[in-house]
């Protein structure tokens, strides 16, 4: 099924399915303190019975059923105080014990859920998560901080990684390459947070952009040459604004006959060419060593071979080394910058070089970049949730001390329907690109209307 049948289906089944999907999976929880006291002993007798060690060899399906089994052996046990239960709140809780052993705990029913992109723990008893764009409570809860420290565990070992009073910070990743974040007491005041931003499965294409108005057809075309001509692109934008999903969705536009190579922290990008060497970034170990940070993997970059380089987001000193690599040759590559308008993007790179100590002059630093980047696309994240571009601006040179642009096309906000929904279109402010050059010396078509 397409994006748009996905969405055709939604719309007509709003609110009713998607409230029950909602209930089913994350509102339908008893709340009550004897609820997770017997949750909690099956669980701890559980482990005291099955060897988890074992789990990864065994057959899922089977190990369900044994964990079935012995879940209702114990809740027959007359030593287990067993609080009144209907034949749903049973199966319910068998669940629940599976979701323990196997799964993320109260987590795994959100982990189910295709429509939340975001799963958002303040506390134990505090989940929020984010569905469609915007943030909404759920009746999700731990009995405890201990229950969720466990889950975090759970979550650190799996990539060998540890989390205590001494390391009480970690980012980790999830089998489904979801990226997650833990911070615990001292640092956490009130307990526990843990922040997990899904992984998409099935990645958006062009189109679907389209079919949700984050851009139009022609946009879409302009974006498609911009890549083909091998132009440096810094796609700039805040967080949740789409940023990764349009460096994935330009990424697929290159010519599966040149060689790629990724650079992230945490790897995202989907790129479906055959030609791509994925390199992601390495935190220090306990003792504090072995890091590999991402200007090592840029700089290591160069010595590949690569077409195309492409860093899924500059933070730091690695900005240098991005932007010598697109001054040296290495046309066409792609990266992501935190920021609220192109400028700031701009602005934001002077100084990352600066926090590399090279101890430049501005002027030289903000020539570096103006003669590095060809393209700034800035994507943000609405009030009814939605993404969209909101200016494409031409890096045109320098005029004194300031980097020159010219805005190409930009999403003019004009007001609010009923709904909350965000009015405006996209409007072209009347200025042929120079890089329309080299889209003709290369023989791309210019897009109708742009040019």
């Amino acid at each position: 099924m397409d994006l748009q049948s996905r969405l055709n289906s939604l719309n007509n089944s709003m609110p009713s399915d998607i409230e029950n999907f909602a209930a089913e999976h994350s509102r339908n929880f008893i709340v009550s303190d004897e609820y997770f006291n017997l949750k909690s002993e099956i669980h701890d007798r559980l482990t005291r019975t099955i060897d988890l060690s074992l789990m990864d060899s065994i057959d899922r399906k089977l190990l369900k059923r044994e964990i079935r089994k012995a879940t209702e052996a114990i809740l027959h046990d007359d030593s287990v105080q067993v609080i009144p239960l209907n034949i749903k709140e049973r199966e319910q809780l068998v669940k629940e014990v599976e979701d323990e052993v196997l799964g993320l705990g109260p987590l795994e029913s959100l982990m189910q859920d295709p429509s939340v992109s975001d799963i958002l723990v303040n506390t134990y008893k505090t989940v929020y998560v984010e569905r469609y764009g915007k943030l909404e409570p759920t009746m999700v809860r731990f009995k405890n901080d201990a229950h969720l420290m466990r889950i975090i565990e759970k979550i650190v070992s799996a990539v060998g990684r540890r989390i205590d009073e001494s390391t009480p910070m970690v980012d980790a990743r999830l089998e489904d390459g979801s990226r997650v974040n833990a911070v615990i007491p001292p640092l956490a005041i009130d307990g526990p947070s843990l922040s997990i931003r899904r992984f998409a499965v099935d990645p958006l294409e062009l189109h679907d952009l389209v079919v949700l108005q984050a851009l139009t057809p022609q946009i879409g075309e302009l974006l498609k040459g911009i890549v083909k001509a091998k132009l440096n692109v810094l796609i700039s934008g805040g967080t949740g604004s789409g940023k990764t999903t349009m460096l994935n969705v330009m990424s697929a536009f290159i010519s599966d006959a040149e060689r790629i190579v990724t650079v992230e922290d945490s790897a995202e990008l989907q790129l479906k060419q055959d030609h791509v060497v994925r390199l992601e970034t390495r935190p220090p170990n306990i003792e504090g060593k072995g890091e590999v940070a991402a200007r090592d993997l840029v700089r290591n970059c160069l010595r590949m071979r690569p077409d195309r380089i492409i860093v899924g987001e500059v933070r730091g000193a690695e900005a240098v080394d991005m932007l010598q690599a697109m001054n040296t040759g290495h046309e066409g590559s792609l990266t992501t910058v935190h920021a609220n308008t192109p400028v700031d993007a701009l602005l934001r790179l002077e100084t990352m070089v600066n926090m590399a100590n090279f101890n430049l002059p501005s002027q030289y630093i903000k020539k570096y970049i103006s003669s590095a980047i060809d393209v700034v696309i800035q994507l943000t994240r609405l009030m009814d949730g939605s993404r969209k571009i909101v200016s494409l601006q031409e890096i045109t040179g320098m005029e004194g001390e300031v980097i020159t642009m010219n805005e190409i096309l930009s999403f003019d906000q004009t007001g609010l329907e009923k709904d909350g929904s965000v009015q405006g279109h996209f409007r072209l402010h009347g200025i042929r690109p120079s890089f329309f050059n080299k889209f003709k010396a290369m023989g791309i078509p210019i897009p109708d209307d742009i040019s």
